[in-house]
């Protein structure tokens, strides 16, 4: 499958160096985010800054558009010490198979935009982290930075006990494992070599609807038995759902956790959850370029609305539940 990938690091900003080696001294990361998730990923830089004091990091960022207030905000995180950042702009037009899929899902365009990582950094790094935009760091990622990769394509985490038993019976996989794919420390040539991103890009065109999880789904059938799998700090994942239809506010306990994966529809920016997750996002956020825009006030779309309806019904606040259910139910009939 011929990709004709063609990544346009903006010249604003860090443009890419020489080709790295084992020597480079900063550890790679990758973002793949479109402008309405510039803010979270603020946050998560900053979360990782601010838990890993003296590491040097390289922060490479993804987008087919991206506005020019996020391009600057982007360039003062540059300034901070130890800091590169790299923007990719990427031509659209080499997911334009993929259209037809999309119909059929929820999911933007920017959600194929991790598959093309290794191809775009090759020569730039010999492994690099990709992380969702949904995730906060609470610690050092020492441990994980100097684990031994080079057997290795890709090392990820095992979803939820649930989701794995259901995903692996669907996705007829034939290793009983399923990973969530918001946290991969990726060997970038052994990707390329073992032509992981076609084989995810050929279930995607072959399989279509039947992939719940769209990329997740095709790249746990790439990497069905060849992903190593490591331990769940590295991609904890903190259903917020779960903590707000029990009437939970506060946070529940972390264990070990390092990495926060706030999965799900609710998030740790949306004020009107009201959750105490919120104060761990401000945390950061409030040292990102992007503190000045401030937090989800109030639900944006229908989902949103009637998902505090329940909530507030769970709370006993039930006259504010059934206000917020009549404007779902106005917001879903437009």
């Amino acid at each position: 499958m011929n990709l004709n990938i063609d990544s346009n690091p903006n010249p604003k900003l860090t443009a890419p160096g020489p080709a790295r080696g084992a020597s480079d001294p900063s550890f790679h990361i990758a973002f793949c985010v479109d402008n309405h998730y510039f803010r979270s990923m603020g946050a998560t830089i900053m979360s990782i800054v601010d838990n890993n004091p003296g590491q040097r990091f390289t922060f490479h960022v993804f987008a087919f558009v991206v506005s020019d207030q996020h391009r600057e905000r982007l360039q003062q995180l540059a300034t901070l010490p130890g800091v590169d950042t790299e923007l990719h702009i990427i031509d659209p037009a080499i997911f334009e198979k993929f259209t037809d899929f999309l119909k059929f899902s929820y999911y933007s365009l920017s959600i194929f935009l991790r598959l093309i990582i290794p191809s775009t950094l090759q020569g730039r790094t010999p492994k690099v982290l990709y992380l969702d935009a949904d995730i906060l760091c609470v610690g050092p990622l020492s441990d994980l930075i100097e684990i031994d990769i080079s057997a290795d394509i890709a090392l990820v985490v095992p979803d939820a006990p649930g989701t794995t038993l259901r995903r692996c019976a669907a996705l007829q996989l034939k290793h009983p494992r399923y990973f969530n794919s918001g946290v991969m420390l990726i060997n970038v040539e052994s990707w390329i070599s073992n032509r992981i991103t076609e084989e995810a890009m050929q279930a995607l065109l072959t399989l279509g609807k039947k992939l719940r999880f769209s990329d997740q789904d095709a790249l746990n059938i790439a990497l069905d038995g060849r992903a190593r799998f490591i331990e769940g700090k590295w991609n904890y994942i903190y259903d917020l759902i779960h903590d707000l239809d029990r009437n939970i506010t506060r946070m529940r306990a972390l264990d070990n956790a390092v990495l926060i994966h706030f999965a799900g529809a609710v998030k740790p920016w949306t004020d009107w959850s009201g959750h105490a997750s919120r104060d761990l996002f401000v945390r950061y956020h409030a040292r990102s370029p992007w503190a000045d825009m401030g937090l989800d006030a109030a639900p944006r779309n229908s989902r949103e609305m009637r998902m505090l309806s329940r909530f507030l019904w769970k709370r006993g606040q039930l006259l504010c539940s059934a206000r917020w259910f009549v404007r779902y139910l106005k917001a879903r009939s437009r």
